[in-house]
């Protein structure tokens, strides 16, 4: 009765038997992807899945499960069976969707979702209109003081990382501005190159054409490091000491996956995020490789999950 309750309690364990484990993987590796095909999240993900299968020796493939937030994708992943063969591409959703639509599952990434290990990092350019009297992030939180509720300022949707960029910057820098939402990045940039809109936190790739092209004015980074598509750009961080928005990607795995296929997984997501060859081809897409093993993006989960979370409730964020 002992040993059975003792396996029982070790359901990691349980999930492959130790032969199985040792040939991990023995066929096709399926990896649940929340977003559209053609996007830079899906491009980066097909790109690191191709190198993950040359380690693995198996094909890894995306599969795109589009819908409810990148919840469709998230739940199909946390509830398949912890083998090893169906994984998930998470991203900063896992640790905004608690907060923004708590009614979405996973409703605890943290229990029911294992990390594997870190891919990719990407921050958002904050510009503005050029009608705007501005040049810099300081400026640019003096004018929005002098002119309270004045200014509009658009993002691809309310929950999105780059609305709740503008929702932190405007509780650090104490500002009154105007959410104006859109479905989508692409239309947020046509009102703002319009004019009809004043500011936006943009994906690097959306703002930097029309930033080379005098459409846009760029203020800043919303990382806390400059970024070789804009260096000329600053972080937020230099006027604004803390500030950090980016989106992220990271690879997850079923609760109870058995810690040699993690292991594996690891290795060949490693192997993948350190290529130098893959890196230089992501960085022209503004994207920013980054390799961090489980406890890395369990840490970065946890940690955005609170920030997020407390940002959310401080500014009665709602999601449409």
């Amino acid at each position: 009765m002992n040993s059975r309750r003792a396996l029982l309690a070790a359901p990691a364990l349980l999930a492959l038997p130790a032969s199985a484990q040792e040939a991990y993987p023995s066929r096709a590796v399926a990896i649940a992807s929340g977003y559209a095909p053609g996007g830079v999240t899906d491009v980066t993900s097909r790109a690191v899945a191709e190198r993950m299968g040359r380690e693995l020796g198996v094909p890894v493939v995306i599969e795109n499960r589009v819908g409810a937030a990148t919840a469709v994708a998230n739940t199909y992943v946390a509830q398949a069976r912890p083998d090893g063969y169906t994984l998930l591409m998470g991203t900063s959703t896992l640790a905004i969707n608690p907060g923004l639509q708590p009614s979405l599952t996973p409703r605890e990434p943290m229990r029911e979702l294992v990390p594997v290990g870190m891919i990719f990092r990407s921050a958002f350019a904050l510009h503005v209109h050029p009608s705007l009297p501005v040049r810099n992030t300081a400026e640019f939180i003096a004018y929005c003081h002098a002119n309270p509720g004045k200014v509009n300022f658009g993002s691809s949707g309310t929950g999105a990382v780059n609305h709740l960029a503008q929702a932190l910057l405007a509780s650090r820098a104490n500002l009154d501005v105007v959410h104006v939402p859109f479905r989508g990045g692409t239309p947020a940039l046509i009102e703002l190159r319009a004019g009809r809109i004043h500011a936006m936190f943009q994906a690097l790739l959306e703002a930097i054409p029309t930033l080379r092209e005098g459409q846009t004015r760029g203020l800043a980074i919303s990382s806390t490091t400059r970024n070789t598509l804009v260096p000329d750009l600053p972080p937020v961080a230099d006027t604004v000491p803390g500030f950090e928005a980016v989106f992220w990607q990271g690879l997850f795995a079923p609760v109870g996956t058995p810690e040699p296929v993690v292991r594996k997984l690891s290795a060949a997501l490693n192997a993948a995020t350190e290529d130098p060859a893959l890196r230089s081809r992501m960085a022209e897409q503004g994207v920013e490789l980054v390799t961090g093993d489980a406890a890395y993006l369990r840490d970065l989960l946890a940690r955005e999950t609170t920030m997020w979370g407390d940002l959310i409730r401080s500014a009665n964020l709602r999601a449409e």
